[in-house]
């Protein structure tokens, strides 16, 4: 088939990144993410690098406006809203560059589609890790949650996964770019490979017993980031929801709070902990809430764990949010957009690992709870150092209020239930004002709010207790490392063949 004409693949790269935000929430429908790359590789077929780049881009603007449209709810401004889907979009632009280059060197020999795997997963990754620890949102592998190739989380995480809807896309392209015996193959097998990777069931049984936890999502007062300013007012109602099950009888093991349930620090303010400790003995649990501490110069984003009328645990927040949670290069930024000083006192990064030792009368001993607080969750190696340090279970609080009536809390809750797979952990999720949901081991959701927000809701189950380690987390880095290997040895036989 010849080079598209440039309208056409202009149309196929914007209509490829709008049809793969299908794949995510809200839509969930999984099966555009291939579809959606499809297009992208038809665009490209015998692109130059320079045309490459540019139908990257326009791909990734595409699929990041839309996706991330619920920043500009956020924070009230456009620019920030499209400066970050254009930062992000210069990712695909790279890969778009990368793939036309290394196809058009024709060194590929008949491997085109593991080249072009192996090219988006290593952009994907690097966007993950960089500049200001990345910004995972929108890796391929989230938006299979509710497909077939959940399962292989387990083996490979996001690498794997993301590397399989790849090249589900590539043998689609295959069919009209190159029809023929081969392209039918091709594309025969990858419906195989996607149909039997369904068959891929993570153990999610007990190994060390089970543990009882109630989610309290108890809402606040007003929508909007400035329901900040109501934090009082938000701590007393979730004494009183968490008083309420008490009263109704509910038998618990543990009770979970989500972020910012007490921003008011309890520690140093007595009538916030007399709401907390309150709260908490008519639960005769451990309660774990959100919390934020401030020092002189920074404060930090906290995880406590409160029993008997104080703290018994506490995990701060490693990975805060560039521009969310704190501005770097402040004075630079301020000169783009006024919004930065919507963030008056930059949160700071703690030091030590997301685990927290409750204990659980139960059980008769303490139960290691890993924790990712918010947009952690995206970071899959904080979640795997929490595991490899013991924790038998996971939970994610976070503070949704401030993305009003958008599709952010269900793309996080899907990474949520992506990595209660790739760690083998039952996980919680527990929001402000949704959505909250627990998931076994599996990805089975168990319990799980409305997907109406701005709603109070409650939760218990019995989650199975884990202790062993997926091969996901056994293998580490290495799948990660491996795909940036391979791919630089393809640029660099591009390389090679262009100047020879």
């Amino acid at each position: 088939m010849p080079q598209p004409p440039l309208p056409l693949a202009i149309a196929g790269a914007i209509g490829g990144g709008l049809a793969t935000n299908l794949a995510f929430p809200y839509h969930s429908w999984w099966w555009m993410a291939p579809v959606g790359y499809a297009l992208l590789v038809a665009a490209l077929h015998r692109a130059t690098p320079r045309r490459g780049l540019g139908l990257g881009f326009l791909w990734g603007m595409g699929f990041f406006l839309p996706l991330l449209s619920w920043s500009l709810e956020s924070v009230g401004q456009w620019i920030p809203w499209v400066a970050l889907s254009v930062f992000q979009a210069s990712y695909v632009a790279l890969y778009g560059l990368l793939h036309a280059a290394i196809l058009r060197a024709r060194v590929t020999r008949g491997r085109g589609a593991l080249v072009a795997g192996l090219l988006w997963v290593g952009v994907e990754q690097v966007r993950s890790l960089a500049p200001f620890g990345g910004f995972p949102w929108g890796v391929l592998a989230f938006s299979q949650v509710d497909g077939p190739l959940l399962g292989p989380a387990s083996w490979g995480g996001t690498v794997l996964v993301s590397l399989l809807v790849v090249l589900a896309g590539y043998a689609l392209a295959a069919l009209v770019l190159t029809p023929g015996v081969r392209a039918v193959g091709g594309a025969v097998v990858m419906a195989g490979l996607v149909a039997g990777s369904g068959l891929v069931v993570p153990d999610a049984a007990a190994e060390s017993g089970e543990l009882t936890v109630t989610a309290v999502q108890g809402n606040v007062p007003v929508r909007g980031g400035e329901a900040l300013g109501q934090a009082r007012e938000i701590t007393a109602n979730y004494r009183a929801v968490t008083e309420g099950l008490a009263d109704a009888g509910t038998v618990t093991d543990l009770v979970v709070w989500p972020e910012s349930a007490a921003d008011v620090d309890p520690r140093s303010h007595p009538d916030v902990a007399a709401d907390v400790s309150a709260a908490q003995s008519a639960a005769g649990v451990p309660l774990l809430f959100g919390t934020q501490r401030y020092t002189e110069t920074n404060r930090y984003n906290e995880y406590v764990g409160w029993l008997e009328g104080g703290p018994f645990a506490v995990y701060a927040k490693q990975h805060p949010v560039p521009f969310g949670e704190y501005i770097p290069y402040r004075d630079f930024f301020r000169r783009l957009s006024s919004a930065v000083d919507l963030v008056s006192v930059d949160m700071a990064q703690g030091s030590e690992p997301g685990v927290m030792d409750v204990p659980i009368a139960a059980l008769g001993r303490d139960v290691t709870v890993g924790v990712g607080i918010c947009f952690e969750v995206a970071y899959h190696e904080l979640l795997r150092e929490s595991v490899e340090l013991g924790a038998e279970i996971l939970v994610i609080p976070t503070n949704n209020a401030s993305f009003g009536f958008t599709q952010e809390a269900t793309q996080q809750l899907a990474i949520s239930r992506f990595r209660a797979v790739e760690h083998g952990r039952s996980t919680i999720q527990v929001s402000t004002v949704g959505v909250s949901a627990m998931f076994l081991a599996d990805g089975t959701p168990v319990v799980r709010s409305t997907d109406e927000l701005y709603t109070e809701w409650t939760g218990t189950e019995a989650l199975p207790l884990r202790t062993s380690l997926t091969v996901s987390d056994g293998l580490g880095d290495w799948p990660r490392i491996l795909v940036w290997a391979l791919g630089l040895a393809w640029v660099a036989a591009a390389i090679i063949r262009r100047r020879t």
